[in-house]
This record gives structure tokens, C-alpha cells and sequence, in this order.
């Protein structure tokens, strides 16, 4: 009887153990939704474009409802991983025991230098890498001018030029060698800056010198002063206690200067007292000329010698008649001259351009009244008292309508002993035009 136990004991466990699946114990596919009594091998049609598609029951499943599909899996076949053999992953019928890591199955031809994760650079389309840009940006380098045109190998040293080891991201790290060798300015001796962006641009195709990347702040090279070739302003090679000022540079163009005289004209050294940086010398000002005397309306000039003849500034007189003389002795309407007429301009007239005639305010005190008082706002025009044409020392007081009546003049003034209906008596009387 015992013998009977141990016989139908063996056979149970003989079953169990052949009835487990060979894909793993965690494997619980229904071995008929993949195979067929005829063989172990899959039905054709249990693959859809390379995908591996199989029903629960191959019998009563549709495509709308799969039990397996490896796009589901943490692995979707895609690219090249489509139409690979399954065994050349699946090494054991345990599918569980693959590794999705691409190292598990690719060789890892950089050794580690780029990390184990392929899809950083590669597709499973292909081992070309089309964000070569973009992988350098991220990691803190952007290829930019010469350095987006470079080999890798021209950076990335290696027996098997597969290895990409970092060689970090300082200038120095590739540029050692350039800087040391560097004669034109003689880098070393001039104490320069190992950062090489101090004076060229990284996006520059060349290592010509870039003024706007320069850091060159305690001297702005600008304008006339944006120059490529160092040694225009650094003779010798000396970089180190370059004078700033500008007579150092340019006292050659200061002794040649011949429209104006520089020398002769006794101007100051410091050229941006009259200049700015802007290249070609012009255009050219004098700031300063206004606190003595101001280059305003029709006195701003641009031709220094319309004032300064012959090539003389110092002492230049300042008062009008001294430049406008021959303006003052040719004007005739009216005559300054035959006027007597102050050579003094400013009394009549302001800076504006054309000559027109002021207020003449001044009339009030040297003459009579004629802005303030009784005749404030009583006339338009000078010859309405100046009858004279031409004549502005004679004058009438007798032609205006308030006074033109001699009768009713002299009951006015019955009273008062010598009256004489006249200008001049009237100016003798009332020199102010008070009653």
C-alpha cells in the first residue's frame, strides 16, 4: 500500500513540474495564445509589423483586445529593435530575466566616458548622433564659430578616438599651447589673462582680436578708437602702463593740425576739449567757448576763422563792433551812422540770425520814454516820432493827433511864460513826458 503512495506521489509531482511554463513561474500567458499542437513555433499572423501581437484565445480574441503586446512592456520595439531576433535578448526563455538598459546588450565602445545611457545621443533608429549641438549646450560648452566646425577627435584625445573623456571647459584645457605660443602680442610677457573670451569671441571664426568682446572698460574702444591691431596703441609690445590721455598718442596730429593752427592758436593738448572719439577728427566742438563768450543762434559757427583770422585765438575781442563793423557802417535803413546810432549791437539787437531790430528798451533811459510812462503802447513805428527819414536825432512831438492842435495847445499852456509851440520846447519841458 505504502509502495501505491509513493508511486501516485511521483507522478503528481512529475506533472506539476512539467506542466510549469519554461517562460517562468511569473509567466501566465495561456501557452495556446502563442502556439499550436502542429509546433512551438508563433503563428505568423501573430505578428503586426514587427510588434508581437498574441490574443489570450487565438480562437475568440480580436485585434481590439490583446492579452501581450510588447509595446505595453517597459521596452516598445521600435527602429532597429523591431525586426531583431528575440533570442538576441531573450537569452533564456525567462523573459522576464532581459534588462532593458542598452549596456546590457550593446557594447559599450566609449567606455563609460559619455555614461550608460545610450539614448542621451542615440536612437534605436540608428548610431548616428544628430544633437551633437544641443549635448555640448547641456553640458555647459555650445559649439560656437570654430569650435561648431571641429572634429571631436580635435578635442577629444584617444587610442581608440571612440573615448570622450572630459576635458573641461576653461580656454586653457585645449588653448595651453596657443597662449603660450602667442608672440603677436607676446601673451606671457603682457601678463594677459589665461580666460581667452577677455579679448576674442567665442563665436568669432578666428583668434582675431574682438574689440566688443575685449574687456577694455578703463579705455571704451569705440568709435574712432575701435581698432583691431593692438600694437597701433601697445608699441613694442608693451601693454602694461599705456598712457590714457590723448596727447600721448596723438601728438603728431595735434603739431600737424594746420586748419586750425593747433600750436599757433595755443589750444590745449586734451583733444576732448574739442573732440569726441568719432573717427576722423570731426565733427569738431568747443564746449567751453560759451563761458566766455557763448556760440549761440547767429553766432553758432562751425568755421572758427570767420572770428579768429589768421589762424590767432588768443584775444580775440569779444564786443561787437569788433566783428561787425562793416555790417553796422553799410546799413542804411536806417543809417546807423548818420543816426549816431551806439555801436554797441546789443542795444537793438539779439544774437538771433538776420539783424532783426530788438525792443530798444534802452531808449526809456537815454532818451524818452516810450515803453513806460504816457507813450507806453501809443505807437507802432519809430518814424511815427522820427519824421525825418533817416534822421533818428530829430524828432516831433507836434504830428500826433493829441498834439497837432496849436490853438488848443496854447490855451493850455496860458499860464507858462515863453511857451513856444515846438518839439524841442516840448523836450525841454517834459524831457520824461510827465504832464
Amino acid at each position: 500500500m505504502y509502495k501505491s503512495i509513493s508511486i501516485f506521489f511521483l507522478l503528481g509531482l512529475c506533472s506539476t513540474l512539467f506542466s510549469q511554463s519554461p517562460h517562468g513561474a511569473g509567466f501566465k500567458l495561456d501557452c495556446a495564445s502563442c502556439h499550436s499542437p502542429e509546433g512551438w513555433e508563433i503563428a505568423a499572423q501573430s505578428w503586426d509589423s514587427g510588434e508581437l501581437v498574441v490574443p489570450e484565445n487565438k480562437n475568440t480574441a480580436t485585434a481590439e483586445s490583446p492579452a501581450f503586446s510588447h509595446a505595453k512592456t517597459d521596452f516598445p520595439l521600435t527602429g532597429q529593435h523591431a525586426s531583431t531576433d528575440c533570442r538576441s535578448c531573450h537569452e533564456t526563455l525567462i523573459f522576464a530575466e532581459a534588462k532593458s538598459e542598452c549596456i546590457s546588450c550593446h557594447n559599450d565602445m566609449h567606455q563609460m566616458t559619455v555614461g550608460g545611457d545610450c539614448a542621451r545621443c542615440h536612437s534605436s533608429e540608428n548610431w548616428l548622433v544628430d544633437e551633437i549641438t544641443e549635448l555640448h549646450r547641456d553640458n555647459g560648452f555650445p559649439l560656437l564659430g570654430n569650435h561648431a566646425a571641429a572634429a571631436c577627435t580635435d578635442c577629444h584625445f584617444s587610442e581608440t578616438r571612440l573615448r570622450f573623456d572630459r576635458i573641461g571647459n576653461d580656454c586653457t584645457n585645449c588653448h595651453l599651447e596657443d597662449f603660450m605660443a602667442t608672440s603677436s602680442p607676446d601673451h606671457q610677457a603682457a601678463g594677459y589673462s589665461t580666460e581667452c573670451t577677455d579679448c576674442h569671441d567665442l563665436a568669432g571664426p578666428s583668434w582675431l582680436f574682438t574689440p566688443g568682446a575685449a574687456n577694455h572698460t578703463f579705455f571704451p574702444l569705440t568709435k574712432g578708437h575701435e581698432i583691431s591691431d593692438c600694437n597701433a596703441c601697445h608699441t613694442n609690445g608693451t601693454f602694461s602702463g599705456t598712457p590714457t590721455d590723448c596727447f600721448a598718442c596723438h601728438e603728431t596730429d595735434f603739431r600737424a593740425s594746420t586748419a586750425p593752427d593747433h600750436e599757433a592758436g595755443g589750444f590745449p593738448t586734451d583733444c576732448t576739449v574739442c573732440h569726441t572719439t568719432d573717427p576722423g577728427w570731426s565733427p569738431a566742438g568747443f564746449a567751453q567757448h560759451d563761458d566766455f563768450f557763448p556760440l549761440t543762434e547767429g553766432h553758432q559757427i562751425n568755421d572758427c576763422s570767420a572770428c579768429h583770422a589768421g589762424g590767432v585765438f588768443e584775444n580775440t575781442p569779444t564786443d561787437c563792433f569788433a566783428c561787425h563793423e562793416t555790417d553796422f557802417q553799410n546799413t542804411n535803413d536806417p543809417d546807423h551812422e548818420a543816426a549816431g546810432f551806439p555801436t554797441d549791437c546789443n542795444l537793438c539787437h539779439t544774437t538771433e540770425p538776420g539783424w532783426d531790430a530788438g525792443d530798444f528798451k534802452q531808449h526809456d533811459d537815454l532818451y524818452f520814454p516810450i515803453f513806460s510812462g504816457k507813450h507806453k503802447n501809443e505807437w507802432n513805428e519809430c518814424n511815427e516820432c522820427h519824421t525825418m527819414p533817416g534822421d533818428f536825432m530829430s524828432f516831433s512831438c507836434i504830428d500826433c493827433h493829441e498834439h497837432d492842435d496849436a490853438n488848443d495847445l496854447a490855451d493850455e499852456h496860458d499860464d507858462v511864460s515863453g511857451y513856444s509851440y515846438s518839439s524841442q520846447a516840448c523836450y525841454t519841458c517834459h524831457p520824461k513826458g510827465e504832464e
